[in-house]
């Protein structure tokens, strides 16, 4: 016998499209319905067609139903937050990330919070999820040799010695796949309240995701980094100022490139000399 959706489903489209977000099915891959049994040529046509058809979207208006409103939520929750204790209660009791639900524990920071240096990676991975803390795996043990190398650490009380770590998000993606647009979007009240509580004297960007959506560019990290930019925020209510950005490579992505420790070595020297001039 053929299977049909509960009753339940039918009566009420918006049960079953909740059902399909909580299954981390949360993107809209193609704007107009596609018939993916009709024949090649004809799959084919309407491809093409389509491509035609459609001009490429702003981030904004290619994310799903009811991204708006969650980011909204978040804006609000965020602009509430006076304290990071406040602020990690805000960002816990967001509902709006689907993520969270897959999650084992939220990720929120780790370090001074008076540290000179704020580092902001792209989300957590499975050894971060484990312990509820950021760079804890095989790429925060990388993190923490190459600060070592100029002289700072997570674990150092002293401002002038230390950092203070996050990611742009707090909870990991299933399967450590990168963040899509709307996750991004909704947490980046929440990353911007951060800075603006923490107000550190420079940002270090780890990886091309926090790099693009906190500078608002489509360059790639590898055009980016080794340059000093000006992080301004993109939410005026949330609070905040510029500062000096560095963008470098993820851990991670060392990890996988070695060859490329050489331009990441370059990147930490132009911190560490940032660093020198701002005392």
């Amino acid at each position: 016998m053929e299977s049909a959706a509960p009753q339940k489903f039918l009566d009420n489209p918006a049960l079953w499209l909740e059902w399909h977000i909580e299954a981390g099915a949360d993107e809209v891959l193609q704007e107009t319905p596609r018939n993916w049994l009709a024949a090649p040529q004809e799959a084919a046509k309407t491809g093409a067609i389509e491509s035609q058809s459609h001009k490429p979207q702003p981030p904004t208006a290619s994310l799903p139903l009811g991204t708006a409103e969650a980011c909204l939520a978040a804006a609000k929750l965020a602009r509430s937050a006076t304290t990071l204790e406040e602020l990690r209660a805000a960002i816990a009791g967001f509902e709006g990330l689907a993520i969270r639900k897959t999650a084992t524990n939220m990720v929120f920071a780790e370090g001074n919070p008076k540290a000179r240096v704020m580092i902001i990676g792209e989300a957590p991975g499975a050894e971060e999820d484990a312990q509820g803390k950021p760079f804890v795996g095989a790429s925060g043990q990388l993190l923490d040799k190459m600060l070592a190398c100029i002289g700072l650490s997570r674990w150092e009380e002293d401002p002038e010695k230390s950092v203070y770590i996050t990611n742009i998000l707090n909870w990991r993606p299933p399967g450590n796949r990168s963040p899509s647009p709307a996750e991004i979007e909704m947490s980046l009240p929440f990353i911007e309240r951060h800075i603006a509580l923490v107000q550190p004297k420079v940002l270090f960007f780890l990886g091309g995701v926090p790099t693009k959506a906190l500078l608002q560019t489509e360059e790639g990290i590898s055009k980016l980094r080794g340059k000093w930019k000006d992080y301004t925020p993109q939410t005026p209510e949330i609070g905040g100022s510029r500062h000096p950005a560095l963008p470098s490579y993820h851990p991670s992505y060392l990890l996988r490139t070695p060859i490329k420790k050489k331009e990441s070595w370059i990147d930490l020297q132009l911190l560490t000399k940032e660093l020198g001039s701002s005392m």
